[in-house]
């Protein structure tokens, strides 16, 4: 059954399509926005429902079951349909859920993506070389897959009927923005105060200031007097873990570094000590071993692939310094995960195979 797109009820209804491995606390924060919204008016506003593929209950990334209201199949119309993926964005993406998704938005309905949700609307097609906002661990992963899009990085992005979301807290603040379109700003603060928070805009970036948590008291109190060459030195920071993050398959030399970010390798000797500790190779290094671990949690991706993707000439090379790095081989850190994943599927399947062995 294809997804009919709106409620035709005149009250705002979500879809919350919940996929194996989600974040349950995005989940939780949509739907107390929501609740509170109707709570704090004395009325319905809103209208939501939980659905999984089978209406069975599914498992999110942090080991609780979350039973739907649901299946994918009989799901009721929606005029927003929120995909909630995380630690498997593309593994359990089935052509029914792609189906669903290109039905919706083909019938007027807003499609959304949390967290890692973004891999299903660039699997079924609805992205292109559309702006996409998703968790900022998944964004190597997700640009390899899908090198037309254009990444921003932001919390949430309303982009006609496409809405996209970085997870986490970001999800309380694009509901909040949703709540605002609907009934206006007065009501979407009230929710705020409700939940003791303070909004923040669309394009806030997903991480906090790198720089401002490496900076000790020395740093802060010998610049007290000179803010501006603080705040440059934040600045440059950031710009070169950029730098290094969007040149993982062809690292840069310290000199190209530096002619990038027009300033000495002797400055960026002395930035990326004094902010993080290390010399700007070393930093450069765990920024692409960061990036293999994160193609290795989220994609199937062979070795050879992934070394290459981060910069490693040699598997072996990319093996030993992966190994050094997170204290097992690539080999090893992806089977382990699978495993704990392989929990996520078919629970009543394996409690009667437990039973047998």
């Amino acid at each position: 059954m294809e997804a009919a797109p709106t409620s035709g009820q005149g009250i705002p209804t979500f879809n919350f399509l919940l996929q194996p491995e989600f974040p349950l606390n995005a989940l939780i924060l949509a739907s107390e926005a929501l609740r509170i919204a109707n709570q704090n008016s004395g009325r319905t506003l809103f209208n939501w429902a939980l659905i999984s593929e089978t209406g069975q209950p599914v498992r999110a990334s942090n080991g609780m079951w979350m039973a739907p209201d649901q299946a994918l199949a009989d799901m009721a119309p929606a005029d927003y349909y929120l995909v909630f993926e995380g630690n498997l964005p593309t593994q359990r993406n089935t052509s029914k859920l792609l189906s669903q998704l290109r039905a919706a938005l083909r019938y007027g309905a807003t499609i959304g993506a949390v967290d890692t949700g973004a891999f299903a609307l660039a699997q079924a097609g609805l992205i292109g070389e559309r702006d996409v906002v998703l968790h900022w661990e998944a964004v190597q992963t997700f640009r390899e897959r899908f090198p037309k899009a254009r990444i921003r990085d932001q919390i949430f992005l309303i982009d006609g009927q496409r809405i996209f979301c970085a997870g986490g807290v970001a999800t309380l603040d694009l509901m909040l923005g949703l709540i605002g379109r609907h009934y206006g700003e007065a009501l979407a603060n009230e929710v705020a105060n409700a939940l003791v928070y303070t909004p923040r805009a669309a394009t806030s970036p997903q991480r906090p200031d790198m720089a401002a948590a490496s900076a000790d008291g020395h740093d802060l109190k010998k610049a007290k007097g000179d803010g501006q060459a603080l705040r440059a030195g934040k600045a440059l920071a950031d710009r070169l873990v950029r730098l290094m993050e969007r040149n993982l398959d062809f690292p840069l030399s310290l000199q190209e570094l530096a002619d990038e970010l027009r300033v000495s390798g002797r400055t960026i000797i002395r930035e990326s000590s004094r902010r993080f500790g290390e010399t700007p190779m070393a930093l450069y290094l765990r920024i692409r071993l960061q990036a293999a671990r994160n193609f290795l949690f989220y994609e199937e991706f062979d070795i050879k692939s992934v070394a290459v993707a981060c910069g490693f000439s040699y598997p072996s090379a990319f093996s030993r310094a992966f190994k050094q790095q997170f204290g097992q081989t690539p080999r090893a850190f992806r089977e382990a995960i699978r495993r704990q994943q392989a929990q996520t599927l078919r629970p009543e399947i394996r409690r009667l195979l437990t039973r047998q062995m």
